[in-house]
């Protein structure tokens, strides 16, 4: 298949270099010049696992040539089936911001008034039920003088992609879902899919465009549920005197509980669970019902860093005290650092007077973004040097096993938020749970 993939974010970008990967020709269109000379120079202009040596083979010189990126829209006359892949983010109020995604299938639907044979548009971004079928496809009609259904087709293909694990996620789904207003629609969307179904048998969910919608909110919507059960039996042990991890573990034994999403800490955050369970439980409102379950979930998940903080009180005035903080990005794999647990940290932090410190692997550089006053350390040992306490907000491996580098802080004060360091003699460990 010829495909069209408009925008080149997180999402755009790892689905554009998977479909080239099973077979397909893909086209990324994208506003952002630097990111399509990064592209078609074979090289991943985000950090996610394994997209650098797929985009590498498919892109650039020495690639296969299946993948390609511009700035110009008119690629998509070329192609059979387009992909949106545009931002749509939270609004003030919590609701979802369309904003970008009208604005994107409006130059889309211009596009396609030039074009004379049929073509199937794919919103891939996540949108609250019937934004397909009554934002985006009048914009497409309306923009193209074409008529859906008839002259071309709207699909709707939710994501279910983890950052740090997008590739894997893709190239080996637990179900494929395709939402479609028409036969012909589905056609090309299994026409876009078969390959990756043959692969890996995956199950293949056929349903309307709405119901496809609800889907990727029903699934992020139990998973940050799960997360935040979890944390709250966390704070639970905690009371107690109970290993929250062992409980856990135990379970995990349950196959109706699973293990996955089972670790209590600071929380989640990153572009996804925030946005997601805010625009459902905006939307939800909005026609009368109020969703106690989602809303309790994110209740506790807020509550989870000033927890944290408190326990650092327990231990030490940080005023004028120097204070380290491991992990920046909202989960290990990542350089994400959207709705990062460090933020609400370090704000805290300095609220109490503070003088902050902060080291990530891989997402410092976006954290300046938010903190470009603030002391970014090279290394962890930069970070601990004469630092009174430390409090760890991200899982890396690399913090499991500090040794010499804890020898170099003024306090062994140590407050962590994801379990992530070995405990060790003379160091005053806290873990959040």
């Amino acid at each position: 298949m010829r495909i069209s993939v408009i925008g080149s974010g997180y999402v755009g970008t790892t689905i554009a270099t998977c479909f080239a990967d099973l077979g397909h020709e893909v086209v990324n269109v994208e506003i952002d010049e630097d990111i399509v000379e990064t592209i078609n120079a074979g090289k991943s202009p985000i950090h996610e696992d394994r997209l650098p040596e797929l985009v590498a083979e498919h892109a650039g010189e020495g690639g296969t040539g299946r993948l390609r990126a511009t700035t110009d829209y008119s690629v998509v006359l070329e192609t059979d089936v387009t992909f949106l892949c545009l931002p749509t983010p939270q609004s003030e109020d919590g609701s979802i911001d369309l904003s970008i995604m009208e604005a994107g299938a409006e130059q889309l639907g211009e596009t396609l008034a030039r074009k004379d044979d049929w073509h199937t548009v794919v919103v891939k971004s996540t949108v609250v039920p019937g934004s397909t079928e009554d934002v985006v496809t009048p914009v497409l009609e309306d923009a193209s003088g074409k008529t859906a259904g008839e002259e071309f087709g709207t699909g709707m293909n939710p994501e279910f992609l983890r950052e740090g694990t997008a590739v894997q996620d893709f190239l080996n789904p637990d179900k494929v879902v395709l939402g479609a207003d028409s036969d012909r629609t589905l056609v090309d969307m299994h026409d876009v899919f078969d390959p990756l179904v043959e692969r890996t048998r995956a199950p293949v969910v056929e349903t309307n465009t709405k119901t496809a919608e609800m889907i990727k909110y029903a699934n992020n919507g139990f998973l940050a549920a799960k997360v935040s059960h979890i944390n709250d039996i966390g704070n639970i042990c905690k009371e107690f005197g109970v290993d929250a991890y062992e409980v856990a573990d135990a379970m995990a034994l349950d196959d109706r509980i699973g293990g996955q999403f089972l670790h209590s800490g600071l929380g989640w955050g990153g572009s996804c669970f925030p946005k997601d369970t805010h625009a459902i439980i905006h939307a939800t409102s909005e026609q009368g019902y109020d969703p106690a379950v989602l809303e309790a979930a994110v209740e506790v998940n807020d509550r989870q860093p000033k927890r944290l903080l408190s326990l650092l009180d327990d231990h030490v005035d940080v005023a004028d005290e120097r204070v380290a903080v491991l992990g920046l990005a909202f989960k290990p794999g990542t350089d994400d650092v959207r709705n990062s647990r460090a933020i609400s940290m370090i704000e805290g932090l300095r609220e109490r007077g503070a003088n902050v410190v902060a080291y990530d692997p891989v997402a410092a550089e976006n954290m300046r973004e938010y903190f470009p006053n603030l002391d970014y350390a090279s290394s962890v040992a930069n970070a601990l040097h004469k630092s009174t306490a430390c409090v760890v907000c991200t899982d890396w491996d690399e913090f499991a096993a500090l040794d010499e580098e804890f020898d170099a802080m003024h306090q062994q004060i140590v407050v962590d938020g994801r379990r992530a360091v070995t405990p060790r003699d003379g160091m005053e460990y806290e873990g959040l749970t």
